[in-house]
């Protein structure tokens, strides 16, 4: 028996009696449930119960043993003065507060089905990778739906906190910080990190005074990437590259960032970081203004159309400098990699600028624009398929990925609309 079974009994309502006596003998009618509290503090806020001929407004605190309220120190706790309802799995003592009264106690174990339990705990137990997998059909197409539209506003709001505390950081500068996005998803997925450390210390603002200049924003992005620093090119347009960083250098006072940041081992050249640099580049020089015309965005396909760079001519002949490959080739962005990029920064951005800006069609569109995108092909989302939920597109492979990483994973079913549906044998 857990804690959290106690919470889902009373969160869910699922007591069986409807005269409830405490364990002093005296009359319980519950008013109001309260509200779970996810925070440190008693379990239930706000709570309204009627004991005896008496109205109480305070707080509910619950625990498996009624014993474990002196184990968790809440007798110490001016938190938990306020607390009206102890409630309890199991009886074993009574609780006096300071003064000596004892604090009303409700007893679930005599008022819970026995069948309730047993299904919690054949998803607590099971040893597959989702608990509900051989009971999941019973569930309704609708509810499944409907937890997974939850699920992937909660996923958006996980992925974009980290730039949310970005902005306050460079004080709502929405360009600057979406720069360090883009660069973050293009770097996916071993270089991202190495990638934002290089829009940081090359910010947009520097870019932006050589705009016009390719070459120039090419220079300062793989001089300040380390990339051209302690070496002795063969070829010309490294060795420019090169003298010109040195100049601009100077000039700004920059600090690269290590070379040691990149990998380029296992992974396929068209995914070089060179490559993403110098597509960084160009799309820094072509786009002017180009946050604003990510939030104007009304199709995937005008994404597409903003998002497929390519390269300068130097990168055409080669993966990484001094290299010359036997093939020429154009290395832009392709679909796939600008799906991942849309799907794990750029709509999240979108929907972010909703959330901050009170602007509810940002964060509609963005859920508009993940509709329109194929969901990811991948173990975790071919495995919910042959478990009979496929998705659909994009909005419904992010639920997914969510709902397994953040509660089958850890076995939160009674957090999980899904499990709540199998555990209670609720249909809508």
């Amino acid at each position: 028996m857990k804690e959290s079974f106690v919470q889902f009994i009373w969160r869910y309502r699922r007591i069986e009696q409807h005269q409830l006596w405490s364990t002093q003998r005296e009359s319980i009618q519950i008013i109001d449930f309260g509200q779970y509290n996810t925070n440190a503090g008693p379990d239930f806020l706000q709570a309204k119960v009627k004991i005896g001929d008496t109205i109480w407004a305070g707080h509910v605190e619950m625990h498996v043993k009624a014993s474990e309220w002196y184990r968790h120190r809440h007798d110490e706790n001016p938190a938990y003065q306020n607390v009206i309802l102890h409630v309890v799995w199991e009886a074993d003592t009574e609780i006096e507060r300071p003064n000596g009264q004892i604090i009303p106690c409700l007893e679930l174990k005599p008022l819970t089905t026995p069948t309730l339990y047993q299904r919690y705990l054949k998803l607590a137990r099971h040893p597959g990778k989702i608990p509900c997998q051989e009971t999941l059909p019973e569930v309704p197409d609708i509810k499944i739906k409907l937890w997974l539209d939850y699920l992937l506003v909660e996923r958006l709001d996980q992925k974009t906190s980290y730039w949310a505390r970005a902005l306050t950081a460079h004080k709502n500068d929405w360009e600057q910080v979406f720069y360090q996005a883009l660069a973050h998803s293009m770097g996916l997925p071993v270089n991202k990190e190495a990638m934002e450390a290089l829009a940081v210390r090359t910010p947009l603002r520097l870019l932006r005074k050589h705009r016009d200049q390719l070459f120039q924003i090419e220079a300062l992005l793989f001089g300040q990437a380390g990339l051209l620093e302690d070496r002795e090119f063969e070829e010309e347009y490294p060795q420019k590259l090169q003298r010109e960083y040195q100049f601009l250098r100077k000039k700004y006072q920059l600090q690269a960032i290590s070379p040691l940041e990149w990998k380029f081992s296992r992974m396929r050249p068209s995914n070089f970081p060179t490559l993403r640099i110098a597509q960084l580049a160009l799309l820094v020089h072509q786009s002017n203004y180009l946050f604003s015309k990510i939030m104007a965005l009304q199709s995937i396909e005008e994404a597409y159309y903003a998002l497929e760079v390519k390269t300068s001519y130097y990168w055409k002949e080669h993966y990484r400098f001094d290299q010359r490959s036997t093939q020429r080739r154009e290395k832009k962005l392709g679909r796939s990699t600008i799906d991942l990029m849309l799907i794990n920064t750029i709509i999240p951005f979108i929907f972010l600028y909703g959330k901050k800006m009170g602007l509810p069609n940002y964060t509609e569109r963005a859920l508009h624009l993940l509709e329109q995108i194929k969901p990811e092909n991948n173990r975790l989302i071919r495995d919910w398929a042959e478990r009979g939920v496929p998705a659909e597109n994009a909005c419904q492979s992010q639920g997914l990925i969510q709902l397994y990483k953040h509660y089958c994973k850890s076995k939160r079913c009674l957090d999980c609309a899904i499990g709540t549906a199998i555990i209670t044998g609720i249909k809508p």
